[in-house]
């Protein structure tokens, strides 16, 4: 809920901490934000755009493909990962916080608290579509709607860990609002992901690069500690096909008379590689 999550927010104007006030929070400068009625809160500046947020079908498409188990041991091994992060914090610290960047339905920060004891999690997103379900999907979640690659709306210092599932990196933002020793979990495709229906369908590919890309680009302000690699088969009926369509960046970029096409001709069930790298950053 919001109020776990409360003395960890910062205000998005003038990043001074920002305290529950009933249904607002405000900051000393005097700036407020209301929760919506759905449980989450908008922490956006007045010039922020949110057109490259999950739309309602992503994410009505990506619920049910995950409430489904089809990437449980994705979130398994990230639950598994924080909680090995977690035994090496101080005595105390059941005030921690765990954030996870690009949240969407919270769906793998529910899984990762759990696993652990005590933290609050913060769900970061810019679609309050998934954001709505996010408030819901655990007790000690708070669900914010923010700009990944703007200042997150987060005190200096204050998470134990920061998730990052298929999403936006910002290095910079992630190292200022991890506390010393705090971890990034790191979780990307490899080239494997998906490519039965890659190859199927005509989707987007994986750049091979995208492992030695992600490593340049957090390098200046996070180390490599750490990779496993998490790889299963899926058994996917053509509906299930077209959830994990149109749940991503596919979305965008497939026509969908031609992709209807593609799913007719498809095996039923049809089996498909799910390929992950998992990464430990700090």
């Amino acid at each position: 809920m919001l109020q776990d999550i409360e003395p960890h927010l910062a205000c998005p104007h003038c990043a001074q901490h920002l305290a529950l006030d009933g249904r607002t929070l405000r900051c000393p400068a005097g700036h407020s934000f209301d929760q919506a009625r759905q449980g989450y809160v908008s922490l956006l500046p007045g010039d922020a755009h949110t057109g490259t947020g999950d739309t309602a079908e992503m994410v009505a498409a990506r619920a049910d493909f995950l409430a489904a188990g089809h990437y449980l041991p994705i979130a398994e091994a990230l639950a598994e990962a924080a909680s090995a992060a977690f035994d090496g914090r101080s005595e105390g610290r059941a005030e921690g916080l765990v954030a996870d960047l690009g949240a969407g339905t919270g769906h793998y920060l529910a899984h990762v608290l759990d696993r652990l004891d005590g933290p609050a999690g913060a769900a970061l997103d810019i679609s309050k579509y998934a954001l709505r379900r996010a408030a819901r999907a655990h007790p000690r979640i708070g669900a914010v709607v923010c700009d990944a690659w703007r200042p997150l709306p987060l005190l200096d210092g204050c998470a134990d860990l920061v998730l990052n599932v298929f999403a936006p990196r910002n290095g910079p933002e992630i190292r200022r609002v991890l506390r010393p020793g705090g971890r990034l979990l790191l979780v990307a495709p490899t080239g494997r992901h998906l490519r039965e229906l890659v190859s199927g369908l005509g989707l987007l590919s994986v750049d091979e690069e995208k492992e030695r890309r992600i490593d340049e680009k957090l390098s200046p302000w996070l180390g490599l500690l750490d990779r496993t690699e998490v790889e299963f088969t899926l058994r996917l009926s053509r509906t299930d096909a077209a959830a994990v369509v149109g749940m991503g960046p596919n979305a965008w970029h497939t026509a969908p008379d031609r992709l209807a096409a593609a799913l007719d001709a498809l095996p039923e069930p049809v089996e498909v590689t799910g390929s992950v790298r998992l990464a430990v950053y700090g």
